[in-house]
C-alpha cells in the first residue's frame, strides 16, 4: 500500500509539486528495512516510476531522453542514496521525533543536492541559472520562470517529507506497541501459575 502511494504522489497534477511520499520512503526503508533490501526496494521503485513518467512526458511531447535530462534525473539519485544512508545510521528504537527530524533533514538535503544539480547541469537551459553565486542562489529559492518559485517546492520538501515520515513512523510504533508478544509478555497461564506456587505443608 505504501509502495502504491509513493507512485501515485509521483503522478503529474494528483499533488502539489515536489510533495511526495519518495523522501519517506527512502528515509524510512534505510530505518526500517533489512540488508540490501533496504537500498534496493527504495531505488527499484522510484526507477521503475521514473521510467514510467518519462514515457508520460514523451507522450505530451517532451523530450525526456536526451542525455541532459537522463544525467539530471540520475543526480537525484544521489540524493535518493543520501537519505537511505542518513536512514541507516538511525533505529527503528530510536524516538519518534529524532525520526521525524530525520525524515525533514533528508527531505532538505535531497531539495540542496538536486536544485544545486538543476544549477549546474541546467538540462532545460534556463536562462536564470548563470554560473555565479547569484545563479545558484535562484535556483534555491526562485527557480526558472514559467514556474512556481523555488521556496515553493522547498516548503512542499519538507512538508510532505516530515508528514509521510511520521505517519509511516507513528504506524510502525504503533505497530510495534500492540504486537502480540508486547501484549503477552510477563503473563502466565492460570493452570502454569498455581503449578509453581509451592504446595502447602501438610497437617
Amino acid at each position: 500500500m505504501f509502495l502504491v502511494l509513493v507512485a501515485l504522489s509521483r503522478w503529474p497534477g494528483l499533488f502539489p509539486p515536489s510533495f511526495s511520499v519518495v523522501y519517506a520512503l527512502a528515509f524510512c526503508g534505510g530505518v526500517y528495512f533489512a540488508g540490501t533490501l533496504a537500498w534496493w526496494l527504495p531505488l527499484g521503485t522510484l526507477m521503475l516510476t521514473d521510467v514510467a513518467l518519462n514515457f508520460y512526458y514523451q507522450s505530451k511531447g517532451y523530450d525526456v531522453w536526451t542525455w541532459a535530462v537522463v544525467k539530471y534525473q540520475l543526480v537525484n539519485y544521489i540524493g535518493y542514496v543520501l537519505i537511505i544512508g542518513l536512514g541507516r545510521r538511525l533505529k527503528p528504537q530510536s524516538k519518534f521525533l529524532t525520526l521525524l527530524g530525520g525524515g525533514v533533514l533528508g527531505a532538505l538535503l535531497f531539495y540542496l543536492v538536486t536544485n544545486t544539480a538543476s544549477w549546474l547541469l541546467n538540462p532545460f537551459q534556463n536562462p536564470e541559472y548563470t554560473k555565479t553565486f547569484s545563479g545558484w542562489l535562484i535556483a534555491l529559492v526562485k527557480g526558472t520562470g514559467g514556474w512556481p518559485q523555488a521556496w515553493e517546492f522547498f516548503r512542499n520538501t519538507l512538508f510532505s517529507g516530515g508528514l509521510f515520515t511520521g505517519l509511516f513512523v507513528g504506524a510502525m510504533q504503533l505497530s510495534a506497541a500492540e504486537s502480540p508478544a508486547d501484549k503477552t509478555a510477563g503473563t502466565q497461564p492460570e493452570e502454569e501459575i498455581e503449578e509453581t506456587q509451592p504446595e502447602e505443608a501438610s497437617a
